[in-house]
């Protein structure tokens, strides 16, 4: 539970921060310390169930491993989206596949399978029905790819020779 509710709060930080044209770092700040300084029933409201100190540090480590690999993690979602640019998307599901993505290269010990299933309920949350069926099959191609599933098998992929480093 805290692990979803912190990649709920990361997407939100992601979001706002690509919306508003705000530091990344900056707006986590921001939500961080509203999460932790708010009354428990305010920030409850505002954040959903509260989260401990674990649930925060996860979705920090999230937010700055994204911005310490941002180029990189564009780079392989670009690859993967197949006839679309970030333009052409909704910017929720942006959001959501980047994290997603980030986690599956810098969270090597979370279950990709866990990864796909709660970015997909983020983007349903988010975006509704048809952006839950794209962020799964954009994350459903890339899981493939670090399984070695993709064309050319076994070591063929460079995001699944990264994800094995």
């Amino acid at each position: 539970m805290a692990r979803r509710r912190a990649r709920e709060l990361a997407f939100r930080a992601l979001f706002q921060s690509e919306r508003g044209g705000e530091p990344l770092l900056e707006v986590w700040e921001g939500i961080r310390d509203d999460v932790t300084e708010q009354p428990p029933d305010e920030a409850e409201e505002a954040y959903g169930d509260p989260l401990e100190e674990e649930g925060l540090a996860f979705a920090e480590r999230l937010l700055r491993a994204f911005h310490t690999h941002r180029e990189e993690v564009d780079a392989r979602l670009s690859e993967a989206l197949e006839g679309w640019t970030f333009a052409q998307m909704a910017q929720t599901d942006l959001a959501v596949l980047r994290l997603a993505l980030t986690e599956i290269l810098f969270e090597p010990e979370v279950p990709k399978e866990v990864t796909i299933e709660v970015a997909v309920r983020i983007a349903k949350r988010y975006g509704g029905e048809e952006s839950g069926r794209f962020v799964n099959g954009v994350l459903g191609r890339l899981y493939r790819e670090v399984r070695g599933d993709a064309p050319g098998g076994e070591g063929a992929s460079p995001l699944a020779d990264a994800v094995r480093e």
